[in-house]
């Protein structure tokens, strides 16, 4: 596994040299150079040959050093709402931990958990899915379910380091985040997909619509799919004799303060659409109550241990990574080539669906999941061309797009929720790349078909 790991990188390498020296499709030295900056960047966080935060340092020297990009826009990522939301979700995480609250929500969600581990897995999905429609942020999401989740896989016997454990924490990272594509406001993709389709083209989407159109097949069936691949992968037994450890127990009238401190919180990312207050300030001012000492939620020493910084570099270097293909042109670049490559024809609805679904599901790899759709958005009306399509669905394309993973990275999220479990992102990695292969022989040929059924295209 590591030899093969090792080619990869070498022949990473070796393409990012030619890419710098030879500057092919009309790149300019800059671009040659950034690309291949970001080659041995995405081949170092896809092989995991050294530690994401390690790989995204290396990005930010490279781009430094080379002059390619100031640091006022190398670290514009650290100021970026994602980064305050990560941090957010690390402080209420060790909140929800330390005070015991996860413990005893984990005690009261186990009698109907704990039938067995497929209702273990298949119920985490499911709340993870219901917390979509009502918290605008995955990561939100995830500072809220995985403590809850963890204290209950503690409470069933699954052991750190376990298969079981794994799972419990994977299908939390996945479940708050995927199923949530197909509901128009509650990813950043999603978002910034809408923001730009209605100030570069003027076109507004239905909250109904776009929920009709995504949510039974990228939402329901492939959720159900999650759960069957993760059963697959981390198969484990619950023990349902295990004690209720002690940590369940802890300050009543603290836990119920907590409780009341997400409450308010939670009803505040509800109404962001009425309030507008970011997620991220919402859940920044959430955690200053909580880190104040005298209250006790998160005292100095449990904040020390409970807030990852090198989770913090790595999604800082996702974001940079997006950013900086975006603003040199490398994005628009390569969805140029990728379109050049794809067999577009038109009248021939089928394989322009795939073809274009293809593109984003491509371009995402190099922009990550947030930045895809401010590249491909601009070129919807070429690509409505080119089609036949309407301009409408070309843009809805993108959502099956950018909710196909087939690196962790590509989406911050899933690498913060796997941070807050205490659990390494490498097996993520066979979810995803077993998830791109169930899209492209089921979920792509049943979408196009329910599009079809829908009158979209």
């Amino acid at each position: 596994m590591t030899f093969m790991k090792e080619t990869i990188f070498a022949l990473a390498l070796v393409l990012a040299t030619w890419a710098a020296l030879a500057l092919p499709v009309g790149m300019s030295a800059d671009q040659g150079l950034t690309f291949g900056i970001v080659l041995i960047t995405l081949a170092l966080w896809g092989t995991g040959l050294v530690p994401g935060y390690v790989a995204s340092t290396f990005l930010f020297v490279a781009l430094i050093l080379t002059g390619l990009s100031g640091p006022q826009e190398v670290f514009s990522s650290f100021s970026s709402s994602a980064i305050w939301l990560v941090v957010a979700g690390f402080v209420i995480g060790a909140a929800i931990t330390h005070s015991g609250l996860g413990a005893r929500l984990g005690t009261l969600a186990r009698p109907h958990l704990s039938k067995s581990y497929a209702a273990l897995i298949a119920g985490l999905m499911v709340l993870g899915m219901a917390l979509g429609f009502v918290m605008p942020s995955s990561l939100g999401r995830a500072a809220v379910l995985v403590p809850v989740g963890m204290a209950l896989a503690d409470l069933l016997g699954l052991q750190r380091g376990s298969l079981g454990r794994t799972g419990v924490a994977v299908i939390i990272a996945i479940g708050t985040n995927m199923p949530s594509f197909a509901i128009l406001p509650s990813n950043i993709p999603n978002i910034i997909l809408s923001g730009v389709a209605e100030q570069s083209l003027g076109v507004q989407f239905s909250y109904a619509d776009y929920l009709l159109l995504h949510y039974p097949v990228l939402g329901l069936l492939k959720s159900a799919f999650i759960v069957g691949l993760v059963l697959y992968f981390f198969p484990a037994r619950v023990s349902a004799s295990v004690a209720t450890p002690v940590s369940a127990s802890g300050s009543s009238r603290r836990q119920w303060a907590l409780l009341v401190i997400l409450l308010v919180t939670l009803g505040f990312w509800s109404t962001d659409q009425i309030h507008g207050i970011n997620a991220a300030w919402i859940g920044l001012a959430a955690s200053l109550v909580l880190m104040i000492p005298k209250l006790g939620f998160v005292p100095p020493p449990v904040f020390k241990s409970s807030v990852d910084f090198s989770m913090i570099l790595f999604v800082a270097g996702a974001l940079t990574l997006g950013t900086v293909v975006n603003a040199s042109g490398l994005g628009d670049i390569i969805a140029h080539m990728v379109l050049a490559a794809l067999p577009f024809e038109v009248g021939n609805d089928f394989l322009n669906f795939i073809s274009l679904s293809l593109l984003g599901i491509g371009t995402s790899v190099f922009t990550t999941a947030p930045g895809m759709p401010a590249v491909l958005t601009p070129l919807a009306a070429e690509l409505a061309q080119t089609t036949g399509f309407s301009v409408n669905t070309v843009l809805m394309t993108q959502v099956i797009g950018f909710s196909t993973i087939l690196f962790p990275y590509q989406v911050g999220p899933l690498i913060v929720a796997m941070g807050l479990a205490g659990e390494s992102t490498r097996p993520l990695l066979k979810i995803t790349l077993s998830l791109f292969v169930v899209t492209l022989l089921v979920l792509l040929p049943l979408d196009f078909l329910w599009w079809k059924l829908l009158g979209q295209l």
